[in-house]
């Protein structure tokens, strides 16, 4: 969610530049299943353009239509959308439509957040109820300071409801290695909202220029790494083809704490690197060993570098969310259960 957040926040600066209003739609609560659970938003600009998405393209005409209201007066509005009676999602969402007009230093503070890894939450105020309401409306809090999204009061009346949102720092993935198939997965974690830095060795002739969606590019040896770029929402898959590359890279996380783990290569590759790692670092924390996955990926019979990555993403994913991969037909209750 966080990386939707941020991509509303910078369209709606550029919008501001060229003289543009916008509002923010958020689905504020639920009553049945939809292709998407409450905290989901998008940003609508007065020009009819939008950025991001609520539903699977259902619900965003309606949404378009309602925030004409708003562009109009400036109040913000609670909408619903019944599935029941349409041919998408069989529920009821409730949304949430306000002027978004924070002020600059909460763009300020907002970009803090981010680049600092922050949490944060949001906050919106809100009713089961179709209509206008001049004390509907979000804010975001921090830890020193807390933001309107819009010149709406903040209001603590008993007849509004509260949804509540946390945020978490982008997810982020470190690739080790700089080959053909690092580039197609650093694409991919991009496309999918992943915060991405390639770390090349020193004498590879790669820059950012060559990893599309890259955030960041560090050329250097593995003795050289920034450890504390390291954290619980990052994902690390080593894969420089070099074995040698491969250990000393292990070697430098080893105190580290990511969130996943991915050793690219077959599995007696693994055992030797294991093997090899344990007798340079023989007191290696057992809760190290185990975030380490090799071969990287889940078994869908991926062969292409596209391939490749998609399996690893989809292992990264059901690592980090504590899920076992199951065909969803299969799968015991609803989709999201």
């Amino acid at each position: 969610m966080t990386h939707e957040l941020k991509q509303m926040v910078e369209a709606f600066q550029e919008a501001r530049s060229r003289g543009r209003k916008a509002v923010l739609a958020s689905v504020v609560d639920l009553n049945g299943s939809s292709y998407r659970k409450p905290g989901v938003r998008m940003l609508l600009l007065d020009d009819g353009s939008m950025v991001g998405a609520v539903s699977g393209g259902c619900v965003e005409k309606d949404i378009l239509r309602q925030a004409e209201k708003v562009f109009e007066n400036g109040k913000p509005l609670m909408m619903t959308y019944d599935g029941r009676y349409r041919l998408g999602c069989e529920g009821v969402l409730y949304i949430l439509i306000e002027p978004f007009s924070p002020d600059p230093g909460f763009i300020e503070r907002f970009n803090d957040a981010i680049r600092d890894r922050e949490t944060f939450r949001m906050y919106s105020n809100y009713r089961n109820e179709e209509g206008h309401c001049d004390n509907l409306g979000s804010t975001v809090v921090f830890d020193d300071r807390s933001f309107r999204l819009s010149e709406s009061p903040d209001s603590q009346s008993q007849d509004l409801l509260k949804f509540e949102q946390l945020f978490l720092p982008c997810f982020k993935l470190m690739i080790f290695g700089a080959e053909h198939d690092a580039v197609v997965l650093c694409q991919y974690a991009a496309m999918n909202g992943w915060e991405v830095s390639v770390i090349s060795g020193p004498l590879e002739s790669k820059t950012i220029e060559n990893f599309p969606g890259a955030n960041s590019f560090f050329s250097v040896s593995p003795d050289q790494l920034e450890l504390e770029l390291i954290d619980g929402t990052t994902a690390v898959v080593v894969m420089s083809h070099n074995f040698a590359n491969d250990l000393k890279f292990l070697i430098e996380i080893k105190d580290s704490s990511p969130a996943y783990i991915g050793l690219l290569g077959p599995a007696h590759r693994r055992e030797k690197l294991m093997s090899q790692l344990l007798e340079y670092c023989p007191d290696l924390d057992q809760s190290f060993l185990e975030l380490i996955h090799g071969p990287a990926g889940l078994n869908i019979g991926a062969e292409t570098p596209q391939e490749i990555a998609i399996s690893i993403m989809s292992e990264i994913l059901s690592v980090t969310r504590d899920q076992n991969p199951v065909f969803l037909k299969e799968k015991d209750g609803g989709i999201h259960a």
